[in-house]
């Protein structure tokens, strides 16, 4: 009896790891599945000759993504099988051993009725252990959550993602901080930032999976794991909400006022004498965000991320097109705006590099983008990541390099501090054709509204991790929906109170940039400890120290800008 019950059991836990495998349950949602996940098989050889299996309860670990284990060793027997697990005959020339030795539990030996379904049984789960490598172990909450949800991404969406995340409003400024630096250091500052912002995109997609079996997938647990659970928090969490729920309230601003633009230009001179006004239109534009904001997990707005793209590399090629292709105006000057004293222009500078340095966002993205991609041993998810962020970033160049120069060509240092936008509008507002005109403000707010969603969804998913860490339970759709909905006219909220915010773009970009260019290289050096005074040692610390040094000195200079030019403070006064 005892022999019988054991192969019984036997057959019922091969079986369902079977059937696991081939309906892609992968131990998730069948009772099945989840107890064959929670067990490892060992063989174990007997004196006897027999081999029996052995369950043994895999140990707690407080990692809850990838859970490693070697793939199966090729074990060489002295006879060939074929492809339907038969034997065939050996070779001939060799000798046959007269001393038999057990091989394994699927030998064909074993003599019993049901050895040729167990061995074909084990011969595909050796298999499909080699071709995954390891069995992935889902914290449950990271299923609940927008970011963590779908695993399915690709390079596509990496590219799509990052291109829209990538290119914004923040590139129709440019030109204004090449108004302070000139031709060759406005030129040589862009193109140092943009190969400095690209290694450090580099090293955010290497460090994904920098621990084996542990998926970082949000900034702000890379940071934990590099400088420690507490400093952690406090170097990064600020810039990152900043970066994310910021830029949102900021979209919300620059949509609003594009909504305006774009009505007056289509209306022209037949515009009723009620039209709505500046808060009415960020409510408007507010209001189509959170119908967008709807769509549950980032995977599902890779279609959105695409529209914003398209629209971006759109938008920024007719603004520069539209503005070379004018009459420049009589008094344009090409030489850096000239200030009353040397320490004037020294932090103006700074502030028109904090300028260029704001220009490259995106990075407190990178990691959530590769966290909806599947990962295994044998295909990682910084292959297609890097595949896609190269193809997006190239396009981000052939934006942000034509949108400086050709804005910079066009006005010079009459460049208003609005951006080439505003410049367009107030110099050849009567000389292009109002549709031409009226295209490309549509085409801004349609980039704003794509933005919107993938720079709110950071705030989603912190929203839904703190309600589903306290109910141990996904967020339904009504609950979901209120978290948006809440978020959305907050940020409203925020952008009618404070308008003044768009002016503190110097100082915000100032602490905000080590996000970009100096936590990365601290983070490299700490977690894959490259050999010291090494090349790469030296090169990362120095890189990490540069990008604090010119977060302070850019923040001073965006402080000395408010200073100099003066702050209004209109709350609840929109222009």
């Amino acid at each position: 009896m005892l022999p019988a019950l054991f192969f019984l059991i036997i057959i019922f836990f091969l079986s369902s790891f079977t059937y696991c495998k081939t309906t892609g349950n992968k131990y998730k949602g069948d009772p099945e599945c989840s107890i064959i996940s929670s067990f490892q098989f060992q063989v174990h050889s007997e004196t006897q000759g027999f081999h029996f299996l052995h369950f043994q309860m895999m140990d707690e670990r407080p990692e809850t993504e990838l859970i490693s284990i070697p793939a199966t060793p090729r074990v060489s027997t002295p006879e060939i099988q074929t492809p339907s697990g038969q034997r065939s005959p050996r070779p001939a020339g060799q000798k046959s051993s007269t001393a038999w030795a057990p091989t394994s539990f699927i030998s064909p030996r074993f003599l019993s009725p049901i050895g040729t379904p167990m061995k074909k049984v084990l011969i595909n789960m050796k298999g499909y252990l080699e071709e995954v490598g390891h069995l992935t172990k889902l914290n449950p909450q990271d299923a609940w959550l927008p970011i963590t949800e779908s695993r399915n991404g690709n390079a596509h969406y990496a590219a799509f993602h990052n291109l829209n995340a990538g290119v914004g409003f923040q590139a129709l400024v440019l030109p204004v901080a090449f108004a302070f630096l000139g031709w060759s250091w406005g030129i040589l500052s862009l193109t140092i930032a943009y190969c400095w912002q690209l290694y450090t995109l580099w090293i955010l997609v290497q460090l994904h999976e920098a621990v084996p079996g542990k998926r970082y997938n949000r900034y702000v647990e890379l940071a934990q794991a590099a400088f420690g659970e507490r400093l952690g928090v406090w170097l990064s969490l600020f810039p990152t909400v900043y970066l994310s729920a910021g830029t949102a309230t900021a979209l919300i601003l620059i949509g609003g006022e594009t909504m305006k633009l774009f009505f007056q230009v289509v209306c022209g001179p037949l515009c009723s004498s009620n039209p709505l006004t500046t808060v009415e239109w960020y409510l408007v534009f507010t209001s189509l965000c959170i119908v967008l904001s709807q769509l549950p997990n980032l995977n599902s707005i890779a279609g959105l991320s695409l529209v914003g793209a398209i629209t971006a590399i759109t938008y920024s090629t007719m603004v520069w097109v539209l503005s070379v292709s004018q009459q420049r105006p009589p008094t344009i000057s090409y030489e850096p705006l000239s200030l009353p004293s040397s320490s004037a222009a020294l932090f103006s500078v700074m502030n028109a590099l904090g300028i260029v340095a704001f220009a490259f966002r995106g990075h407190n993205l990178v990691l959530e983008i590769q966290a909806t991609m599947p990962s295994t041993f044998k295909n990682p998810a910084h292959v297609p990541m890097w595949r896609g962020a190269k193809v997006a970033y190239f396009f981000i160049a052939m934006c942000l390099f034509p949108v400086a120069i050709g804005g910079f060509w066009a006005y010079g240092n009459l460049m208003p501090s609005g951006g080439i936008l505003n410049a367009l509008y107030a110099f050849h507002s009567h000389s292009i054709p109002r549709g031409l005109l009226a295209l490309t403000f549509l085409l801004v707010v349609f980039n704003c509204l794509s933005s919107f969603q993938i720079y709110s969804m950071p705030a989603f998913d912190s929203f839904e991790a703190g309600y589903t860490s306290r109910t141990n339970r996904p967020c339904s759709i009504w609950v979901r929906s209120g978290f948006r909905v809440f978020y959305g006219f907050v940020s409203f909220f925020i952008g009618v109170a404070l308008p003044f915010l768009s002016s503190l773009a110097g100082l915000l970009g100032g602490l905000t940039l080590p996000v970009t260019f100096a936590y990365p290289c601290f983070m490299w050096v700490l977690i894959k400890r490259p050999p010291k005074y090494s090349f790469n040692w030296y090169f990362n610390w120095i890189l990490g120290w540069l990008g604090v040094a010119f977060s302070l000195a850019f923040s001073i200079g965006g402080i000395w800008s408010i200073v100099n030019n003066g702050l209004k403070l209109k709350f609840f006064k929109p222009n």
